[in-house]
C-alpha cells in the first residue's frame, strides 16, 4: 500500500486531522446522537461506463427518504481498517421496529475462533482497477486482503495492518444491475450482495487494535489509525474511492456512520464517532462529530458496537459486558449502557439538512439546496470500569 491512495470516501486526510484537533475532547464510555433522521433526498448512480471512465447520477429523480435514523435506516455495509483483528461480529434487528424494548434477533454472525460465518460475505476493494473508480469490489481470501474467486471465511488469526480494509456484506445475492432492480446500478462484473437494513438495528464487534507492526509512517496514509464504520450499501458496489463523485451516491448524502475511528496518528488512542449526511451540517465531507472520544486500548480485546433506536437515537459504546447471543433481551442490551451510574453532557445544534449535490462527469460537486432543521446531540459518559 502507498500513501497515494485516497482517504475515506470524499474526505481528505488533512481536513479530518484538522477537525479532530480543533478542541480538546473528553473521554466517555458511550457517545449518543439523538433525533437522528430527517426528510431529504440523494442521487443514485444511473449508469457506469468503466471503459470511458464515465458515471451519471440520476439528478432528475432523486431518491427521497424520511423517518427515524434516515438515511441510515437503509441497507448498510460494514467496513474495517487496520491495524485490527476481528474476533466477533454480529448484526441484530429488533423484533419490533417501533419499540426500543423488544427482543433483539441476531441475523448475521462471525466468530474467528470457531469460524462460524452466518449471513456474512467478506469482501474488499481488490478487483479490477480503474482510474476513476478505483479497484472494484470483490471477494477476499481468508487473509482479508488478497482477492478470491468465491466467498471465503476470514481466518482465525486474521490481522489487518494500517490502510488495509475489509468489507462485510450479507450473503443475500443482488439481482442483476439495473435502475429498477433491488440493488440498483452497480459496477459490471462484481459479486453483488445486499447490506444490513432496518430502522431499529444493532451492530456488535469484538476486536483488537494493536499498534502498527508492519508498515512505517511513510508507507501508508492512515498509519496506526484503525476504524470501523458503516456505509450505504450502494456505495462500495459502485465505487468506494472514486475520483469522479458521480460514481457514488456518497457526496449527495446517502449516508455514512463512523462507529470507532482514530482520526489522528499523533493521537491514536482516541475513537470518535461521526455522521456523514446533511443532517446537522452542509458539509457532508466533514460530517458531524461529537466532541468526545472512547479509549482505544491496543493491548486489550475490546467489545462494543452501535445501537440504532426506533426513536432516532444512535448510541456507540464500549463495554466488556457485550453479549453476542442469538437473542438478546432489550433489558440486557440496555444494561450495557444505561443501567450504570452515568453523567450526560448534551448540546443542541442549529443545523442544515436535505442538502443536494450536483456532480459533473469530472467529479466537481456544488451544493444546490438546503433547508433548516435541528438535531440534538448527547454524549453519555459511563463509569470507566465498564470499558
Amino acid at each position: 500500500l502507498t500513501g497515494e491512495r485516497r482517504a475515506r470516501t470524499g474526505t481528505s486526510f488533512l481536513s479530518r486531522v484538522a477537525r479532530s484537533t480543533e478542541e480538546e475532547a473528553g473521554e466517555y464510555g458511550a457517545l449518543t446522537f439523538n433525533n437522528v433522521g430527517y426528510e431529504g433526498t440523494y442521487y443514485n448512480v444511473e449508469s457506469i461506463n468503466v471503459d470511458k471512465c464515465e458515471c451519471k447520477l440520476n439528478t432528475e429523480s432523486p431518491f427521497s427518504f424520511e423517518g427515524p435514523n434516515s438515511p441510515l435506516d437503509e441497507e448498510l455495509s460494514v467496513h474495517l481498517r487496520g491495524p485490527l483483528r476481528l474476533k466477533q461480529f454480529a448484526y441484530y434487528l429488533s423484533e419490533n421496529e417501533t419499540n426500543n424494548d423488544a427482543t433483539w434477533e441476531r441475523l448475521a454472525y462471525y466468530n474467528s475462533e470457531t469460524q462460524a460465518a452466518e449471513n456474512v460475505t467478506f469482501m474488499g476493494n481488490v478487483g479490477e482497477n480503474s482510474t476513476c473508480l478505483g479497484q472494484a469490489l470483490d471477494y477476499v481470501g481468508t487473509d482479508g486482503i488478497s482477492s478470491a474467486s468465491s466467498s471465503e471465511v476470514l481466518e482465525a488469526d486474521n490481522e489487518l495492518y494500517s490502510d488495509e480494509e475489509i468489507i462485510i456484506y450479507s450473503n443475500v445475492t443482488c439481482e442483476s444491475s439495473g435502475w429498477s432492480k433491488d440493488c440498483g446500478v452497480y459496477r459490471h462484473g462484481i459479486p453483488a450482495f445486499h447490506g444490513f437494513s432496518g430502522t431499529t438495528k444493532m451492530f456488535l464487534f469484538e476486536f483488537e487494535t494493536p499498534e502498527e507492526s508492519k508498515y512505517s509512517e511513510d508507507d501508508v496514509l492512515y498509519y496506526n489509525m484503525p476504524a470501523i464504520w458503516l456505509l450505504n450499501a450502494r456505495i462500495a458496489r459502485t465505487s468506494q474511492y472514486p475520483t469522479n463523485t458521480s460514481c457514488s451516491c456518497w457526496a449527495s448524502g446517502c449516508g455514512e456512520f463512523d462507529i470507532f475511528e482514530v482520526m489522528n496518528s499523533t493521537d491514536s488512542n482516541k475513537f470518535v464517532s461521526t455522521i456523514h449526511d446533511f443532517q446537522g451540517t452542509d458539509e457532508v465531507q466533514t460530517g458531524l462529530t461529537l466532541n468526545g472520544y472512547m479509549l482505544r486500548t491496543p493491548e486489550e480485546t475490546q467489545s462494543g458496537g452501535v445501537v440504532f433506536g426506533s426513536d432516532g437515537t444512535i448510541t456507540v459504546f464500549l463495554s466488556n459486558y457485550t453479549d453476542f447471543s442469538s437473542q438478546i433481551e432489550a433489558s440486557v442490551q440496555q444494561s450495557w449502557i444505561f443501567d450504570l451510574e452515568e453523567d450526560t453532557l448534551a448540546t443542541t445544534l442549529s443545523s442544515a439538512s436535505s442538502g443536494l449535490y450536483s456532480s459533473s462527469s469530472e467529479g466537481a460537486a456544488v451544493l444546490v439546496g438546503s433547508s433548516n432543521n435541528w438535531i440534538t446531540l448527547a454524549m453519555v459518559a459511563l463509569l470507566p470500569w465498564i470499558m
